[in-house]
Protein backbone atom coordinates (compact mmCIF):
# COMPACT_ATOMS: atom_id res chain seq x y z
CA UNK A 1 0.00 0.00 0.00
CA UNK A 2 1.42 3.35 -1.03
CA UNK A 3 1.06 6.41 1.15
CA UNK A 4 0.67 9.71 -0.68
CA UNK A 5 1.75 12.80 1.25
CA UNK A 6 0.41 16.29 0.67
CA UNK A 7 2.94 18.66 -0.89
CA UNK A 8 2.54 21.96 0.95
CA UNK A 9 2.10 25.13 -1.10
CA UNK A 10 3.57 27.22 1.69
CA UNK A 11 5.90 26.29 4.51
CA UNK A 12 5.14 22.85 5.94
CA UNK A 13 4.17 22.88 9.63
CA UNK A 14 7.00 22.00 12.00
CA UNK A 15 4.80 20.02 14.40
CA UNK A 16 2.08 17.43 13.98
CA UNK A 17 1.47 14.80 11.37
CA UNK A 18 1.98 15.36 7.68
CA UNK A 19 -1.22 15.70 5.69
CA UNK A 20 -2.04 12.67 3.60
CA UNK A 21 -3.61 12.57 0.17
CA UNK A 22 -6.23 9.98 -0.71
CA UNK A 23 -5.62 6.29 -0.16
CA UNK A 24 -7.36 3.38 -1.93
CA UNK A 25 -8.90 2.15 1.32
CA UNK A 26 -10.74 5.42 1.95
CA UNK A 27 -12.09 6.04 -1.55
CA UNK A 28 -15.56 4.76 -0.68
CA UNK A 29 -15.87 7.56 1.91
CA UNK A 30 -13.72 10.16 0.17
CA UNK A 31 -15.17 10.30 -3.33
CA UNK A 32 -18.60 11.70 -2.39
CA UNK A 33 -16.87 14.27 -0.17
CA UNK A 34 -14.44 15.29 -2.93
CA UNK A 35 -17.23 15.68 -5.49
CA UNK A 36 -19.08 17.91 -3.02
CA UNK A 37 -16.03 19.97 -2.04
CA UNK A 38 -14.69 20.73 -5.53
CA UNK A 39 -18.00 22.09 -6.81
CA UNK A 40 -17.70 25.65 -8.15
CA UNK A 41 -20.32 26.89 -5.64
CA UNK A 42 -18.05 25.82 -2.77
CA UNK A 43 -15.05 27.43 -4.47
CA UNK A 44 -16.99 30.70 -4.61
CA UNK A 45 -18.00 30.50 -0.94
CA UNK A 46 -14.71 29.25 0.52
CA UNK A 47 -12.03 30.74 -1.74
CA UNK A 48 -9.34 30.32 0.96
CA UNK A 49 -9.72 26.53 0.69
CA UNK A 50 -8.57 26.52 -2.91
CA UNK A 51 -5.44 27.32 -4.86
CA UNK A 52 -7.06 29.95 -7.06
CA UNK A 53 -3.87 30.58 -9.06
CA UNK A 54 -3.91 27.02 -10.39
CA UNK A 55 -7.65 26.90 -11.04
CA UNK A 56 -9.31 27.37 -14.35
CA UNK A 57 -12.64 26.12 -15.59
CA UNK A 58 -10.80 23.33 -17.41
CA UNK A 59 -9.06 22.20 -14.22
CA UNK A 60 -12.48 21.62 -12.62
CA UNK A 61 -13.83 19.72 -15.61
CA UNK A 62 -10.56 17.79 -15.95
CA UNK A 63 -10.67 16.88 -12.25
CA UNK A 64 -14.30 15.72 -12.49
CA UNK A 65 -13.56 13.70 -15.64
CA UNK A 66 -10.65 11.95 -13.91
CA UNK A 67 -12.70 11.34 -10.78
CA UNK A 68 -15.33 9.70 -13.00
CA UNK A 69 -12.65 7.47 -14.54
CA UNK A 70 -11.53 6.48 -11.04
CA UNK A 71 -15.10 5.60 -10.08
CA UNK A 72 -15.50 3.46 -13.22
CA UNK A 73 -12.24 1.62 -12.53
CA UNK A 74 -13.40 0.87 -8.99
CA UNK A 75 -16.78 -0.40 -10.23
CA UNK A 76 -15.02 -2.78 -12.64
CA UNK A 77 -12.60 -3.94 -9.90
CA UNK A 78 -9.63 -2.77 -11.98
CA UNK A 79 -6.36 -1.41 -10.66
CA UNK A 80 -6.83 2.23 -9.60
CA UNK A 81 -3.24 3.01 -8.55
CA UNK A 82 -2.22 5.14 -11.54
CA UNK A 83 -5.55 6.98 -11.69
CA UNK A 84 -5.43 7.62 -7.93
CA UNK A 85 -1.91 8.99 -8.28
CA UNK A 86 -3.13 11.38 -10.99
CA UNK A 87 -6.16 12.42 -8.91
CA UNK A 88 -3.95 13.07 -5.88
CA UNK A 89 -1.65 15.32 -7.94
CA UNK A 90 -4.68 17.22 -9.24
CA UNK A 91 -6.18 17.58 -5.75
CA UNK A 92 -2.84 18.84 -4.46
CA UNK A 93 -2.96 21.59 -7.08
CA UNK A 94 -6.67 22.31 -6.68
CA UNK A 95 -6.82 22.78 -2.89
CA UNK A 96 -4.87 25.13 -0.66
CA UNK A 97 -3.11 23.77 2.42
CA UNK A 98 -6.00 24.99 4.58
CA UNK A 99 -8.58 23.51 2.22
CA UNK A 100 -6.98 20.09 2.18
CA UNK A 101 -6.66 20.13 5.97
CA UNK A 102 -10.41 20.79 6.06
CA UNK A 103 -11.06 17.89 3.66
CA UNK A 104 -8.96 15.55 5.84
CA UNK A 105 -10.83 16.64 8.99
CA UNK A 106 -14.19 16.02 7.34
CA UNK A 107 -13.00 12.66 6.00
CA UNK A 108 -11.83 11.70 9.48
CA UNK A 109 -15.27 12.54 10.89
CA UNK A 110 -17.01 10.50 8.18
CA UNK A 111 -14.80 7.48 8.89
CA UNK A 112 -15.40 7.84 12.63
CA UNK A 113 -19.19 7.97 12.12
CA UNK A 114 -19.00 4.83 9.98
CA UNK A 115 -17.37 2.91 12.83
CA UNK A 116 -20.13 3.68 15.33
CA UNK A 117 -23.70 2.50 15.31
CA UNK A 118 -26.56 3.72 17.45
CA UNK A 119 -29.15 1.39 18.88
CA UNK A 120 -32.08 2.17 21.13
CA UNK A 121 -32.14 0.30 24.43
CA UNK A 122 -34.67 0.60 27.24
CA UNK A 123 -33.66 2.33 30.46
CA UNK A 124 -34.01 -0.98 32.35
CA UNK A 125 -31.37 -2.61 30.19
CA UNK A 126 -29.08 0.41 30.48
CA UNK A 127 -29.34 0.25 34.28
CA UNK A 128 -28.58 -3.48 34.22
CA UNK A 129 -25.60 -2.85 31.92
CA UNK A 130 -24.29 -0.10 34.23
CA UNK A 131 -24.52 -2.47 37.22
CA UNK A 132 -22.71 -5.14 35.25
CA UNK A 133 -20.02 -2.60 34.29
CA UNK A 134 -19.51 -1.71 37.95
CA UNK A 135 -19.28 -5.37 39.01
CA UNK A 136 -16.86 -6.27 36.23
CA UNK A 137 -14.97 -2.94 36.43
CA UNK A 138 -15.58 -2.13 32.79
CA UNK A 139 -15.22 1.37 31.37
CA UNK A 140 -17.66 1.44 28.48
CA UNK A 141 -20.86 -0.04 27.15
CA UNK A 142 -18.81 -1.48 24.26
CA UNK A 143 -16.64 -3.43 26.70
CA UNK A 144 -19.66 -4.64 28.69
CA UNK A 145 -21.56 -5.86 25.63
CA UNK A 146 -18.44 -7.45 24.15
CA UNK A 147 -17.76 -9.29 27.44
CA UNK A 148 -21.34 -10.51 27.70
CA UNK A 149 -21.37 -11.71 24.09
CA UNK A 150 -18.02 -13.47 24.53
CA UNK A 151 -19.19 -15.17 27.73
CA UNK A 152 -22.41 -16.21 26.01
CA UNK A 153 -20.54 -17.60 22.97
CA UNK A 154 -18.25 -19.58 25.30
CA UNK A 155 -21.25 -20.97 27.22
CA UNK A 156 -22.99 -22.00 23.99
CA UNK A 157 -19.81 -23.67 22.74
CA UNK A 158 -19.43 -25.65 25.98
CA UNK A 159 -23.11 -26.67 25.90
CA UNK A 160 -22.76 -27.88 22.31
CA UNK A 161 -19.61 -29.81 23.17
CA UNK A 162 -21.39 -31.52 26.09
CA UNK A 163 -24.35 -32.40 23.87
CA UNK A 164 -22.17 -33.88 21.14
CA UNK A 165 -20.24 -35.92 23.77
CA UNK A 166 -23.50 -37.57 24.92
Amino acid sequence: MTTYFWEYHHAAPTAGRKLLLLDKAELVFALPLIYRMVHPDVVGEKAEWFNLLAQTSTSYTELIANLNVLVQLRKKNQNVDLQLQLINRMLNQYFSDLGWRTVRKELSQIKKRQKKSHIEVSKDIILRLKRYMELERLDSFDQAIDTLLSEHAAAVFIANEEQSAD
